[in-house]
């Protein structure tokens, strides 16, 4: 994280709509990209103040553009404040500020008496957070997703992805790639499969929709009291995308049974609980959006996502650990090959994850 300084802070919030006095702006919450910060009033009334990582959003602008329509869509259909993120915009009608120092800031409302999980205590949590995920796919249904931008480009081209990993794997440009042949050659052997989705759509089987791109369980808030869905947060990827993608990555870090740096492989599976009570919940949370066909490829976008990942983490190791945050020699090593691991118990289960989403169909 970046150094930003209390007078930074404070300066920052005197651009925005804030009509009480604040009384304390404190760091919040265990985020890695963003910079984030509670707000409290004299009045009470809390809010949230976000600096944006513009080393990982290079186009903070648009990264504000997409958050800024998509959160106004929600509101004209969502009308309880709680259930949708919330703008603070600035003095002068922007939903931002830029500061004299480059930091891009931004204000939430805070959502009160709400509750947010690094990882599901219990299957009506895992499936609270599909509901969310599937009602945000189908409260956006009719937005005209060629009006977003791709903040990241080409984040879940998956073929693309493969290509990066091969000029990574030809360049060893830190001599790693012979300690990991096995690695490299589980993933070559799936190359096809990496193109899948892409075909489909060409097909005009699988649309493009408006998808979050981070479907973790750390970005639904429940409510305290009932543990029900309130609404999804962290909007800064929200881009056209696959719904089978946002449905798989959900799947590839709330359905794995361990760590996603864990060492110890036997560990390591696809719990088909989860799958399940996941399914349910996206499809239910979806209300009859989603065609046949495209509910179908839901365990191809797990696969997906779980081999995309493994890839990432390989070509990051590969390439000499420089884009993925690392604690330990060999730490994306030990994230690819958990990756790969349930990738390959997932080819076990197909049938199953078949016969799961054809139910709910």
């Amino acid at each position: 994280m970046r150094k930003i300084s209390e007078a930074q802070r404070f300066n920052s919030l005197e651009h925005f709509k804030i009509n009480e006095r604040i009384i304390s702006c404190q760091p919040y919450g265990n985020g890695h990209i963003n910079d984030t910060f509670v707000v409290n009033t004299e009045g009470g009334k809390r809010y949230i103040l976000q600096a944006i990582n513009t080393q990982v959003f290079k186009a903070p602008l648009e990264v504000m553009s997409n958050i800024q329509k998509v959160t106004a869509h929600l509101s004209c259909i969502e009308k309880d404040s709680r259930r949708v993120m919330s703008l603070v915009y600035t003095e002068d009608g922007k939903p931002c500020h830029t500061d004299k120092d480059g930091l891009c800031w931004r204000v939430y409302d805070f959502i009160e008496d709400s509750l947010c999980l690094d990882l599901p205590e219990g299957l009506e949590d895992f499936y609270e957070a599909a509901i969310a995920f599937g009602r945000f796919q189908r409260y956006l249904y009719d937005f005209p997703v060629g009006e977003l931008y791709d903040t990241i480009p080409d984040f879940h081209n998956t073929p693309k992805r493969y290509n990066d990993f091969i000029s990574a794997v030809e360049a060893d440009i830190c001599g790693r790639a012979k300690e990991v042949a096995c690695e490299i050659e589980f993933i070559k052997q799936r190359k096809d499969f990496c193109s899948l989705l892409y075909k489909a759509h060409e097909k005009g089987v699988l649309p493009l929709r408006v998808t979050h791109n981070d479907t973790k369980m750390n970005n639904v808030m429940l409510d305290a009291k009932a543990r029900t869905a309130l609404c999804v947060i962290d909007l800064d990827t929200i881009m056209p995308g696959f719904s089978v993608n946002d449905f798989g990555d959900s799947i590839r870090f709330g359905a794995s049974t361990a760590a996603e740096d864990e060492k110890d492989l036997s560990k390591v599976w696809m719990d088909l609980r989860l799958f399940d009570i996941y399914a349910k919940g996206f499809i239910e949370g979806c209300g009859g959006l989603l065609a046949g066909d495209e509910i179908l490829l839901m365990p191809e976008g797990a696969k997906m996502m779980t081999l995309e990942c493994g890839m990432r983490f390989l070509t990051d190791y590969l390439q000499g650990d420089t884009y993925f945050k690392t604690s330990r020699p060999g730490h994306n090593l030990d994230r690819c090959r958990t990756q790969l691991k349930l990738v390959a118990d997932m080819e076990t289960k197909w049938d199953e994850m078949k016969k799961i989403v054809e139910k709910y169909i």
